[in-house]
């Protein structure tokens, strides 16, 4: 069995993220992630936890939607390490990076992605609609694209409605008609041509979320998620990328959105930007502090 001194403990929490760690979270027993996870030291800022917890995906297979409630419409296991898509990359890192010790991993990310009752009705599925504001109500979210994009930032809207769900990628979320969302949310937007302006001011750890034009028939605008990371003179976007890469990576941010801006059957606008925070019904004594 692997022995964590506390030495390791304060390097792994400590040094700059840089290559794959051989494994991952995969490669750990239960009992291994719990000794990292109890061990970091009180003064741990958020955001340094988020780097390192996010570091150990590195190289993580990509996974289309790896979790579900472990029966019923998505039977997927509620909990894994091997294999992460966009959103569950940063979900489990959330939930990682936050808990003050391992046995506290799935209650938060039963928090994080469920409204209340870990349910598939009930799960946030929709990010304007469901899955930003929940957690921005809950505490775990802050909206900082204005504070980073300043007056380049503009203000957009994600309307669903009745027709929204006639389409078939709507309906392939099999939500009854009751638990449909219908209405109007709103995002802050960094204009795609004007993120890298400003990239070098977001701080490490805070999630990025691309954000395309409204169509009618799309339930979403927000189509992927990553966290920044600044290392050396350069931004990177760390995400588990499907197409390109298919695994979990740090993607120079410039090369990412150079990339995103000539995708035309579906144009990115821009970008959302949100910090993570420990929610204050956390209570006292635990290991991260909000940057």
């Amino acid at each position: 069995m692997l022995v964590v001194s506390a030495l390791a403990v304060t390097l792994l929490l400590t040094q700059a993220p840089t290559a794959p760690v051989p494994g991952g979270w995969a490669a750990l027993t239960p009992e291994q992630r719990a000794t990292l996870l109890n061990a970091a030291e009180p003064g741990a800022k958020l955001h340094e936890r988020l780097l390192h917890v996010s570091s150990r995906f590195l190289g993580t297979p990509y996974l289309v939607s790896p979790l579900g409630e472990g029966s019923g419409v998505d039977p997927d296991p509620t909990f894994r390490l091997d294999a992460v898509d966009c959103l569950t990359f940063v979900e489990e890192t959330m939930a990682l990076s936050l808990a003050r010790e391992d046995s506290e991993v799935p209650t938060l990310l039963e928090s994080i992605r469920y409204a209340s009752t870990p349910s598939y009705e009930d799960r946030n599925h929709l990010m304007e609609a469901q899955w930003l504001p929940n957690n921005i109500r809950k505490g775990f979210l802050v909206d900082v694209t204005r504070r980073y994009g300043g007056e380049d930032t503009l203000q957009a809207q994600k309307t669903l409605t009745a027709r929204t769900w006639t389409s078939r990628s709507s309906q392939e979320l099999k939500l009854p008609k009751d638990r449909q969302p219908v209405g109007t949310y709103t995002l802050n937007v960094i204009p795609l041509d004007r993120v890298l302006a400003r990239a070098r001011n977001i701080p490490s750890g805070t999630v990025l979320a691309v954000v395309r034009d409204d169509l009618p028939l799309k339930a979403t605008r927000i189509t992927h998620l990553g966290f920044v990371v600044q290392k050396g003179k350069r931004t990177w976007l760390r995400h588990a990328a499907r197409s390109r890469y298919a695994r979990v990576v740090d993607e120079d941010l410039e090369t990412f959105l150079t990339r995103n801006s000539k995708y035309t059957k579906w144009k990115v606008t821009g970008v959302s930007l949100f910090e993570t925070r420990l929610p204050p019904e956390a209570g006292e004594g635990a290991v991260v502090r909000s940057p």
